[in-house]
């Protein structure tokens, strides 16, 4: 019996192609969208998951005060205290360095690879899966542990295991053991090598004489909470622990230092790392969100064009149904054929999904910047796929089955029967609803690419073209760095050169012990002050402009030492109108104004930015800029800076980017956002002008004879295009009605995390309106013009 049902579905697929087509592959596209989308949330979704102890991590974040945001970045003394006073809290505790970069030496093999320094117990956390070695072998403090990946770099294939290699030229270190690659879809996956925090402090004497300072914010403090420890009840144990140990007192004997210790579990790393006005403020579980509701509508989409033809058809099926009944048919076997031949469809499309999967998963993986498969051996994928095929099979097939087997076969087959006035009601609704959708994405992404393009053209501070930058991993050339810099002049290569902390396209927030003159706490605390250490030179390197004031002078007998110069955001949150001459005071130091800069963007180019106070740093560091000659082609210029960098820094391999590069850099996320939101508003018209392509044919079919009647009394091919055209057009008309104001309310809301952000015009709107209109009469022509000119004594030879 059901082989008989599948075999009459089949048979009606094929006799109706156009619309088996439209159904089939309609469905398959929306299927496949969904699939894609799902694979990356269950990455998003699954990040760090791999770890055994998930569940009961977490890093201890401070927030700062007043709400101003938050940081990760502790002393190193704060892991002490929650040992030595509330370890029954914790069954860990352990500091790490953050990621940093090393060049690693096996004979004449140089490699630049990142990793962490990780007290012994870090490696009791998380457990990294050893292929060969031991991880107890970290305890020695000259010994490291590789990754796979790294191993194989190094030491091609071979052993690598008690081989000895150099780190940066200077320390040398055993492999204990290697360890296979964090997966991509953990926080640690770009961590190559884990090396003993003992050595770390031996390497940096500023770590090892900070070690039990409160003031110094540069280490990440990591536990695993004790099984019976809740981890809001720690949190709120631990919250004061910065302010009791580290008292910023005023002038009136008042402990500002307001800043609240946290614990941010792993759970939340990844999809909730956002804090704004002291509060979670979510992150990219706003992506997720997003994109999971582009999935889901798509999907409808594809769903709503389905139940629109089989309903549509299921009407010219009426006779069908009446012979069956007549011949003995009963109406539980009419519902099993019509909810076959829908699942049928349903099956079929989800065979060609997957294959569609399969074959655009590279595609998605690089437009995406991921590396996701389809989880082919996890049984709920498989159970989520077959019952979306048995959902939208019944729903579709409901109309069919419910409605049609209750006909009277007597009035169907004596021709009296007739669909009531409102049969296409529930199909116009939907259709309504598709454009609906269509519109609003058209929309979005409109104004999703407008963001990007308003946040690029904003005025960066400084000039991007022919800067390069480079991080340095030893003191080589910082010290020689004023032989190193008259070697680069004499080349002709270069403008400028000059040394930073941070690279020209970052800042590193400080959050307390600033005054200065006229200072006046608030109650909410000072904002965050990015502390730019650079070298004489920098502002012309970097091409800073100057509006108040003077640079720092190139001075060997060192006049500026104790001098800053400041952005317009730092003059304005002290409060200064002519701020030369003017101290501020920063780790007990007092430092004198002379000068000021326009602001410049160094974080995200679509915030506010944030004061910033530059000074001379009396420390080596580990950031490099050069102002390439304007006179000589960017790439030709810095194929004469390879040999003197050989030169000064032998150890040093020649890793250099340009800035303007990573400035673009910046918008990678929105961007990206941008190109998937505009790849699935793509398919979702698509999927939308098949079902209204599959419509306007059976429309144009059912009003055949209208038609011929209308030409044999004279009617034009434009009049007829105009009735058969009218009803989509008013549809797609209510659907722009319906779109612009849930569009224009949803986008506005999103503009809102920006604070650099493009307004929401007229002409957005209008033209998404004017395309969906010009998309309807564009596909709707086709088959109107199509039945405009079909001669009319074909469809009247019967009558």
């Amino acid at each position: 019996m059901f082989r008989n049902y599948f075999k009459t579905a089949w048979r009606s697929l094929r006799k109706n192609k156009l619309s088996s087509f439209i159904n089939i592959g309609g469905l398959s596209v929306g299927m496949a969208v969904a699939m894609l989308i799902a694979c990356w949330i269950y990455n998003e979704w699954s990040f760090d998951r791999q770890f055994q102890n998930y569940d009961r991590i977490a890093e201890v974040w401070e927030m700062y005060a007043g709400g101003h945001g938050a940081q990760h970045q502790l002393p190193a003394a704060v892991a002490d205290e929650l040992r030595a006073k509330y370890g029954s809290n914790f069954k860990q505790v352990f500091l790490s360095s953050q990621t940093r970069q090393h060049i690693f030496g096996v004979g004449e093999k140089k490699l630049v690879k990142s990793g962490r320094y990780m007290e012994p117990a870090g490696l009791d956390v998380l457990v990294p899966p050893m292929l060969q070695g031991d991880r107890l072998g970290l305890k020695d403090p000259h010994s490291i542990l590789l990754s796979s990946s790294l191993a194989k770099a190094l030491f091609a294939g071979s052993d690598p295991v008690g081989r000895i290699l150099s780190m940066d030229d200077t320390v040398s270190v055993k492999v204990t053991g290697v360890y296979n690659d964090f997966p991509s879809n953990s926080t640690f996956k770009d961590v190559t090598f884990l090396a003993p925090w003992d050595l770390y402090e031996a390497n940096d004497p500023e770590t090892n004489s900070n070690r039990h300072s409160w003031g110094d914010n540069n280490w990440l403090t990591y536990v695993q909470l004790a099984d019976n420890a809740s981890l809001g009840k720690v949190s709120a144990k631990i919250r004061d622990i910065k302010r009791n140990n580290d008292p910023w007192i005023d002038s009136t004997g008042h402990n500002r230092n307001t800043t609240e210790l946290f614990l941010h579990p792993m759970s939340r790393w990844h999809l909730y790392s956002d804090f704004s006005d002291g509060y979670n403020a979510g992150g990219r579980i706003r992506y997720v969100r997003l994109f999971g509701l582009i999935g889901v509508l798509v999907l409808l989409l594809a769903c709503i064009n389905f139940m629109n033809l089989s309903t549509a058809r299921s009407e010219k099926r009426a006779r069908e149904v009446g012979i069956r009944k007549v011949v003995g048919s009963l109406r539980g076997q009419l519902i099993a054929q019509f909810f076959s031949e829908s699942l049928l469809v349903t099956f079929l499309a989800l065979g060609i999904a997957l294959g569609l999967v399969l074959l655009s998963m590279p595609f998605f993986n690089q437009l995406a910047d991921t590396k996701i498969s389809v989880p082919w051996k996890n049984p709920l994928w498989w159970m989520a796929c077959i019952g979306f095929c048995l959902f939208t099979g019944l729903i579709a097939g409901s109309y069919p089955a419910l409605y049609l087997s209750s006909f009277h076969p007597v009035k169907v087959l004596k021709g009296v029967f007739r669909a009531g006035r409102l049969a296409s009601l529930p199909r116009k609704v939907l259709v309504v609803i598709q454009f609906t959708v269509s519109i609003a994405m058209i929309i979005g992404t409109i104004i999703v690419f407008r963001q990007v393009q308003y946040a690029r053209s904003r005025p960066a501070g400084y000039d991007r073209g022919g800067l390069v930058m480079m991080q340095m991993h030893t003191k080589d050339i910082h010290d020689h760095f004023p032989a190193f810099r008259n070697a680069l002049l004499r080349t002709g290569a270069i403008a400028e050169v000059a040394e930073s902390i941070a690279p020209v396209t970052e800042s590193w927030p400080f959050n307390g012990g600033l005054t200065w003159t006229g200072h006046h706490p608030t109650p909410t605390g000072d904002p965050d002050f990015s502390m730019k250490g650079v070298s004489q030179g920098y502002a012309k390197t970097v091409g800073l402009q100057i509006t108040t004031g003077r640079d720092f002078r190139t001075d060997p007998t060192g006049a500026d030492a104790r001098t800053m110069v400041l952005n317009e955001t730092a003059l304005k949150a002290m409060g200064w109108k002519d701020p030369i001459g003017k101290t501020i005071t920063w780790m007990n130091t007092n430092f004198t104004i002379i000068g000021v800069v326009k602001d410049v963007v160094m974080e995200s180019p679509y915030e506010s930015p944030i004061p910033a106070l530059y000074y001379l740093a009396p420390f080596p560091m580990s950031n490099l800029t050069i102002r390439l000659n304007p006179l000589i082609s960017p790439r030709a210029a810095v194929t004469q800076l390879g040999p003197l960098f050989a030169r000064y820094s032998p150890a040093e391999p020649f890793d250099y980017k340009f800035v303007d590069e990573q400035y673009d850099a910046k918008f990678r996320d929105e961007l990206r956002i941008g190109q998937l939101a505009g790849f699935f508003t793509a398919l979702a018209i698509l999927i939308s002008c098949l079902g209204l392509f599959g419509l306007a044919s059976f429309v144009a079919e059912q009003r055949i004879r209208e038609i011929g009647v209308r030409k044999v009394l004279g009617a034009s091919i434009f009049t007829l295009w105009k009735l058969l055209s009218k009803d989509f057009v008013l549809l797609v008309g209510l659907s722009c009605l319906i779109a612009i104001p849930i569009a224009a309310w949803l986008l506005s809301q999103w503009l809102q995390q920006f604070a650099y952000r493009t307004a929401i015009s007229w002409w957005i709107f209008a033209a998404a309106g004017i395309a969906a209109i010009g998309i309807t009469l564009l596909t709707v022509s086709f088959q109107a013009i199509k039945a405009a000119t079909t001669n009319p004594v074909k469809s009247l030879r019967t009558e």
